[in-house]
């Protein structure tokens, strides 16, 4: 088992326990050597809109367990298995907002087109692996060659007693699984007691969720027993999983968001239809996102995607090389809340920026031990970057090895510095002119704070500000030059 487990040691939400893992594959003496698979499915994008940094946590997370399996196990033993959810009503009703001119189901392939290209954009800057394999949930509705589609799904369930049709939908019938809630914690007889939202009378039971819908005209459809309609969010997870990675697998990860409803839904419909006592043998879940110390939200008016970071100036006034994303994510533990802010970026960019220069003259070896056995506790991040700071003077070649252990590639941090700078220092004379202006103004308001932040975005672009008074009126004037 020790060596079956390679010192691998998760942290399963389902039992609230860290513990050794060595995977299925190996635990099974009928399985040969060579088709011996690590296998982890995580929940994918819904591709209604841009991903956000909420949305990048569990991309990198998971990127970097997928790393570490890659090299304990090898690479060509790792499956890793992460979806695309192009069918949703999120995603209908953005298509009928951006294209309302067009018939639907164009509308809607135009937004999950230009979506998950931009996801997949955002990824590869953020320097993760893309997936083993990626399946959109449109492939697996119904008609599917080997039967692994929603609709068969369904009818299993509904066959086996777990689900009903009810008011021109399919629901899953939560008392049919007396151990259901077993992974948010939450018993079914006091969510029912609990209940405070008015239940819809085709339904049995308060918790009971949709299966399958139907479709309006003009609405995305799919022909079924049950009539023309699409399937609702949670079953297309267990079909793709399954599909790919086989009724029980070894690591199912997320968010912690998607603990309940999602994931409770889908161990309730797998196992019901399987008939298995388990979906997966590790839950794992990242923690939240906060921005400076708030939740994020549009109305907050701190809602920041990916692609704001990369490509604008909207998030501390300038904008951020991916692997400073990357690192700003690992240097909390993936399990607990994280505060994003410019503090923490600018204390990642500062570490890339000493690793760069310890490392110049260094070519990759292999990771520590040391690095190796901290990331394989859990993805313990805190020792892990407490070993990197430590390998600047005794191991640069190590360190370096370690940082492309993690996803860190300081070849393209360079590059995407090197482009910054040369961005910084091309800035119009006239907008400069203009920055100062509107500072000046801020000042003699006494806005101080705005008058700050816009010095500091001068600042990120290569622009000192010099205040004085003039020598005739007194009043105060600004000068500026570009640093070098």
């Amino acid at each position: 088992m020790a060596e079956a487990s390679r010192g691998l040691r998760l942290t399963d939400t389902m039992t609230r326990q860290k513990r050794d893992y060595t995977p299925l594959d190996w635990r099974d003496d009928t399985i040969a050597d060579a088709d011996k698979r690590v296998r982890m499915y995580v929940c994918g994008p819904t591709v209604y809109d841009f991903a956000h940094i909420g949305n990048a946590r569990p991309v990198i997370v998971f990127d970097v367990l997928f790393r570490l399996l890659r090299h304990l196990y090898g690479a060509e033993r790792v499956v890793y298995v992460r979806n695309i959810t192009d069918v949703d009503d999120k995603i209908n009703a953005r298509a009928a907002r951006d294209f309302p001119g067009l018939p639907l189901n164009e509308a809607i392939r135009l937004v999950t087109e230009k979506t998950a290209d931009q996801f997949h954009a955002d990824t590869k800057a953020l320097g993760c692996l893309p997936p083993s394999v990626e399946p959109r949930a449109t492939e697996y509705v119904a008609g599917h060659a080997d039967g692994h589609d929603m609709v068969t799904m369904i009818s299993t369930l509904i066959g086996k007693g777990n689900a009903y049709e009810a008011g021109g939908e399919v629901l899953f019938d939560v008392t049919s699984m007396p151990d259901y809630g077993g992974l948010s914690n939450r018993k079914l007889d006091e969510q029912q007691a609990g209940a405070r939202v008015a239940v819809e009378r085709h339904k049995r039971n308060p918790g009971d969720f949709v299966l399958w819908k139907q479709s309006n005209e003009g609405e995305p459809g799919w022909d079924s027993p049950w009539g023309r309609g699409r399937p609702g969010w949670h079953i297309e997870c267990s079909v793709m999983s399954a599909a790919h990675l086989g009724e029980i697998f070894d690591i199912h990860g997320g968010g912690l968001d998607l603990i309940f409803p999602h994931h409770e839904n889908e161990i309730a419909q797998s196992r019901c239809a399987h008939g298995s006592d388990r979906m997966a043998e590790i839950w794992m879940h990242n923690g939240y996102v906060q921005v400076e110390g708030r939740k994020m939200s549009k109305s907050e008016g701190n809602f920041v995607t990916i692609r704001d970071l990369l490509e604008t100036e909207t998030f501390g006034g300038r904008t951020w090389p991916g692997d400073v994303l990357r690192l700003a994510m690992l240097m909390t533990h993936y399990r607990e809340p994280i505060d994003f802010s410019v503090r923490r970026l600018e204390e990642a960019e500062t570490a890339l920026k000493a690793w760069l220069s310890d490392t110049r003259d260094a070519a990759a070896t292999r990771p520590s031990e040391t690095l190796v056995a901290a990331l394989s506790d859990d993805l313990a991040s805190g020792a892990v970057i407490a070993e990197l700071h430590a390998l600047r003077r005794s191991d640069p070649a190590a360190l370096r090895a370690g940082l492309d252990l993690l996803g860190i590639d300081l070849e393209r941090f360079a590059g995407d510095v090197s482009r910054q700078e040369q961005f910084r220092s091309q800035v119009p004379v006239e907008e400069i002119e203009r920055l100062v202006e509107e500072r000046l103004a801020l000042i003699r308001a006494k806005e101080w704070a705005a008058a700050d932040e816009i010095r500091d975005i001068l600042s990120q672009k290569g622009i000192q500000l010099k205040d004085g008074k003039d020598a005739q009126t007194g009043e105060r004037i600004t000068t500026w030059e570009t640093r070098h």
